[in-house]
């Protein structure tokens, strides 16, 4: 894990060496004694990928067709906008299928307007059933009215049946009005539709379905024949010419324009194994390119593998970062470059130098602090630490003075020396 720390604040510094000198054995003792001030500054714990640099937006352009190029509205290097025509092909046999295919559908339309206007198959399928029902229910008033009729009633009960005998035979005119429409019997001139006009139906919707199909390819194969940007950006191919031929066996492969957007650019980095699980999504990133040592660029991570990358026994992860391009940069594709990803970061907080801090017997950590020229040893509650310096929480203030204490290794004493 590479850490890196920016303080705010200089750290004061006062080193005090002492020596002492003893005579058992003929050996010199060093101690050296260093005093830190407990000062404020800030603190960036980050890791570092390594890798090297693509464009964002890159975008290899084929035709989706086989023709003739007569068309190449682009150099290298030119800018195009979105939308743009880049390059086409000789369209007039694509011209010519796609006027034919509007024809066909055109006439299997008319074919299919002329077996159902001013009815459709629905027509058919929800009348006929509705008006069977209508038909049977009127008839069986109907009849209950006639027989009303045989016996002998008053003037008022013979009227109110006269009235339903009028009313059943309306609804029954009715209710078969409705069949012979659902059966189409002014469309096709007879009293029904013979069972054999579904299937005739059915043809004519399947030949303008099959006609709508046709007309659909051939427009896409003519979009296929012309050439779009997808979005703005540089030309950075243009490797074909005027009259080159694409043929069935390579159209689909040979790269015509090769287009890219120089304002956004992407790292494409490894982080090992230890220090993948604290790389998160949107964490913020510096980037430091190696062919512009004096140039930094600020990124954010955009991807993180879940799949191990394994090489010469060392497992590492691959992480994709990307960044604005300022203008004039002078970034390039395929460019190495590092990227410190910020895991953690503190702001003014309160620093004392990793080697100052210690142990108790219960294992928590511990500093020696100068106090009236006393040495006292403090309980503290530390945070983030970058490997070098280490946040304390509690236990210290600022302007504290933390006794950092490191004894030499004994020299070995020699004839004539003291």
């Amino acid at each position: 894990m590479k850490k890196k720390i920016k303080l705010g604040l200089i750290l004061t510094l006062a080193g005090l060496v002492l020596v002492s000198l003893s005579a058992c054995g003929g050996q010199t003792a060093e101690s050296e004694t260093q005093l830190v001030e407990v000062s404020r500054g800030d603190l960036v714990v980050s890791v570092s990928a390594d890798g090297s640099l693509s464009f964002l937006e890159d975008r290899k352009l084929t035709f989706g067709t086989t023709g003739t190029i007569t068309e190449i509205n682009v150099e290298e290097g030119d800018w195009v906008t979105q939308g743009e025509v880049l390059a086409r092909l000789d369209t007039t046999a694509l011209e010519l299928a796609l006027k034919t295919a509007e024809v066909d559908l055109e006439i299997a339309t008319s074919s299919y307007a002329e077996l159902t206007y001013p009815y459709t198959y629905s027509t058919f399928a929800f009348d006929v059933p509705t008006s069977v029902a209508h038909i049977g229910d009127a008839q069986r008033r109907l009849d209950k009215a006639l027989e009303a009729l045989e016996v002998e009633l008053s003037f008022d009960q013979y009227w109110e049946v006269w009235q339903q005998l009028t009313q059943a035979q309306d609804d029954l005119a009715k209710a078969r009005e409705g069949l012979a429409r659902g059966y189409g019997a002014d469309v096709f001139e007879s009293g029904y539709l013979p069972i054999t006009s579904f299937w005739t139906l059915r043809a004519a919707q399947l030949q303008m379905d099959k006609a709508q199909l046709a007309l659909d390819k051939a427009k896409n194969d003519l979009e296929k024949a012309v050439m779009i940007a997808p979005f703005d950006g540089v030309i950075a191919v243009a490797d074909v010419k005027e009259g080159d031929s694409l043929s069935a066996m390579d159209y689909a492969t040979r790269t015509i324009v090769e287009i890219v957007d120089p304002r956004s650019m992407e790292l494409d980095a490894e982080v090992d194994e230890i220090d993948v699980p604290g790389v998160k999504l949107e964490q913020r990133a510096i980037i430091g390119v190696d062919a512009l040592p004096d140039e930094q660029f600020d990124g954010v991570v955009t991807s993180i593998s879940p799949l191990a990358v394994e090489e010469s026994g060392v497992i590492s992860y691959k992480v994709k970062i990307s960044f604005d391009v300022p203008e004039g940069s002078g970034l390039k594709a395929g460019m190495s470059a590092t990227a410190d990803i910020v895991i953690d970061e503190r702001s003014s907080v309160l620093l004392v130098p990793d080697r100052a801090i210690g142990r108790d017997s219960q294992g928590n950590p511990v500093v020696t602090v100068m106090v009236d020229e006393q040495i006292e040893e403090r309980s503290i509650v530390t945070g983030i630490s970058d490997g070098f310096q280490t946040e304390i929480v509690d236990g210290l203030d600022e302007g504290e003075v933390v006794v950092i204490e490191k004894r030499a290794k004994p020299e070995p004493s020699g004839p004539g020396l003291f």
